[in-house]
């Protein structure tokens, strides 16, 4: 397997793991609306008096701040999440560009070997030109 496929293949790879991170990233970003939801409806409800049938004041100020804390961990996660992916943005472009010289390299290559076999060349009578023979007398 040449180097450019193995670069293709991480490539692959590290989008691969760039698109699970922007995932989860969307699976925090979910779950921090659901809280702030949850956190503005209990703020309505202690404000309006319209507690739930059972509940207290208390147990939804003690429930708010659960709440509360849960979002602002949530939040932390989703910064560290974002910062993660676009982390391995940046790998995937620097790799992109890598594998893209390498693939010219092979590119070209190929095309100097179909050019060397167009023209009979091989590579041993490449090495004995005129000038390399001259060489070899000294």
């Amino acid at each position: 397997m040449s180097r450019a496929d193995k670069l293709g293949r991480m490539v692959s790879l590290v989008k691969l793991q760039l698109r699970l991170s922007e995932w989860q990233l969307a699976q925090l970003r979910q779950q921090e609306r659901s809280l702030q939801d949850e956190q503005e409806w209990l703020v309505g409800a202690l404000n309006e008096g319209r507690l739930p049938a059972g509940s207290s004041s208390e147990s939804i100020a003690r429930r708010l701040n659960r709440t509360s804390v849960g979002a602002r961990a949530v939040q932390a996660q989703a910064s560290q999440q974002l910062d993660q992916v676009r982390s391995e943005s940046r790998r995937v472009k620097q790799l992109e560009q890598v594998a893209k010289a390498a693939l010219a390299d092979k590119l070209r290559d190929a095309e100097k070997r179909s050019l060397e076999e167009m023209t009979g060349m091989s590579p041993t009578v490449r090495d004995w030109t005129p000038r390399s023979a001259s060489r070899n007398k000294t």
